[in-house]
Formats: C-alpha cells, sequence, structure tokens
C-alpha cells in the first residue's frame, strides 16, 4: 500500500506485519528496487520503503542533504508510531541510513548496508561526481544513465542477464535530472560516518561485492571490524546489485539477519 503526508510530499510503500523493516533505495532508483525482497520479507514483517525525494511521486525538495533524506525518513516512522526498526539502505541508501543512525540510535534494531560505505567520498571521487553532473547537463539523464547503469552489475551478470541491465535502467528513467543531480551533490558533501560504526550497539550487515566498482572492496573491508557485531557477506560475481543479482541469497541473508536483530 502507498500511503503519503505532508500533501504528498512524503511517500511511502507499507506492506505486511510484523516487526517494522525499513529498506532505503539508492540513487537514480524508487521503492520499487527492493521488489524481490519485499514479496518475501512481508510474509513475516512490515515493511517499510521510502521513495526518496525526486522519486516516484515525491517530488523534490532542496535544498537535499543526506541528512535531509534521514529526516525524512524518520517522518515515516514518526507517522507510523515506529518506535525501533532495521534499517536497510542501498548504496546511497546506506549513507541515508547511517545519518538516521547517528541523529537516532535508539530507534535502529540493526543496521544493513548493502553495497555501501561508511566512508566520505575521496576527491577523486567527487571530481568524478561533478564530471557526471556536467555530462548529465550537457548531454541528458538518459545518455548518462545508459551508459552508467549497466556498469553497477558484474561482467558475469552482464553476460548473462541482459534483462537486468534493461530492467535498472529503465528504473532510472524514472529519476527525473534534477533529482539526479542533488542526490550527487548530497552525495559528495556528506561527511565521513565510520565513528557511527563505532558507536552503533546494534548488529551491523555488510553485503559486498568483489565487482562492485561503485564501493569497491578494499573500500569497506576496514569497515567491518568497526561495530560490536558484524554479519560480512563477500559475493564473487557480483557487483554493486546485489538484491536482484543474488536475489535468492540477498533474501535468505536479510532473513537472516534480520531475525538476529529481533532477540
Amino acid at each position: 500500500m502507498r500511503k503519503s503526508i505532508n500533501n504528498g510530499n512524503i511517500t511511502w510503500l507499507d506492506e505486511g506485519k510484523g516487526a517494522a523493516i525499513v529498506l532505503i533505495h539508492g540513487f537514480s532508483e524508487n521503492a520499487t528496487l527492493w521488489h524481490n525482497q519485499t514479496t518475501r520479507l512481508k510474509e513475516h514483517y512490515r515493511i517499510i520503503i521510502p521513495d526518496l525525494p525526486g522519486t516516484a511521486l515525491s517530488p523534490l525538495t532542496t535544498p537535499l542533504t543526506i541528512e535531509s533524506m534521514a529526516e525524512y525518513v524518520y517522518a515515516i516512522l514518526l507517522a507510523e508510531n515506529i518506535s525501533e526498526a532495521v534499517v536497510i539502505g542501498h548504496s546511497m541508501g546506506g549513507y541515508i541510513a547511517l545519518a538516521l543512525a547517528e541523529k537516532y540510535p535508539a530507534l535502529l534494531k540493526g543496521l544493513g548496508l548493502f553495497h555501501s560505505t561508511a566512508k566520505a567520498d575521496s576527491e577523486e571521487k567527487k571530481e568524478g561526481r561533478r564530471k557526471s553532473i556536467r555530462m548529465m547537463e550537457q548531454y541528458g539523464a538518459e545518455t548518462f544513465l545508459r551508459q552508467t547503469l549497466p556498469n553497477m552489475f558484474s561482467p558475469a551478470t552482464k553476460s548473462k542477464h541482459n534483462e537486468l541491465i534493461d530492467a535498472y535502467v529503465k528504473l532510472g528513467m524514472e529519476c527525473q535530472l534534477p533529482a539526479l543531480v542533488a542526490y550527487y551533490e548530497a552525495m559528495a558533501v556528506r561527511p565521513d560516518q565510520t565513528a557511527v560504526l563505532k558507536t552503533l550497539r546494534v548488529p551491523v550487515l555488510f553485503m559486498i561485492g568483489k565487482d562492485d566498482n561503485a564501493v569497491p572492496l578494499d573500500n569497506v573491508l576496514p569497515q567491518i571490524t568497526l561495530p560490536p557485531v558484524s554479519s560480512i557477506h563477500i559475493f564473487e560475481n557480483v557487483g554493486h546489485m546485489g538484491m536482484w543479482e543474488i536475489a535468492e541469497e540477498s533474501n535468505v541473508i536479510l532473513e537472516q539477519f534480520i531475525a538476529f536483530c529481533q532477540r
């Protein structure tokens, strides 16, 4: 069921019943990213999936920051009277989950970083985002997305599952240029959040693809020992899109992690 508050400015999907699980999508995505996971998890849990500002029916709000998007998610939880939840974010969604954990630590029963990192952008990464923004503004969002989004998958997936690449590009096309630019700008200036991992008192899930070009393995590995309890999963032939590339394995891992967090 799709819901909204604030005159339709904040929208989300609400599926299933039970303990609350929040799934946060990333750049150029929307709530449907998590379809495979929602279908399974809603049998046992209540799944809350925000459409971040600028995606689906949620209008873009400015200025947009990682922190403002964390407040956006928190507003949904307040509206639903949810006082605790396992929060899992993909890529940019992980940055948002970390910001939420930093400001509202009592809210979290568990934190999941799905192909995400607590580190801030390096100067090289920031420059890459600026170049991408210039490319989008000069040639349009479609050209950028068609060139960039296939690289979110591993070579093995690209060679065997063109339907996944096509579906992901189609999903990205639903996000308008101003939102894409705003997301890149927000990610480029986000602070380093590794200290958050050290202060958390809940389990943290790390999903890592060996072929992830967006969040490489060597970026994430130093972080896995920071939380008091870590669940670490590293996959061969997986890029940045484990929830699609290995949907069944991802579902099993999520179910096990969520069950552990409910203890």
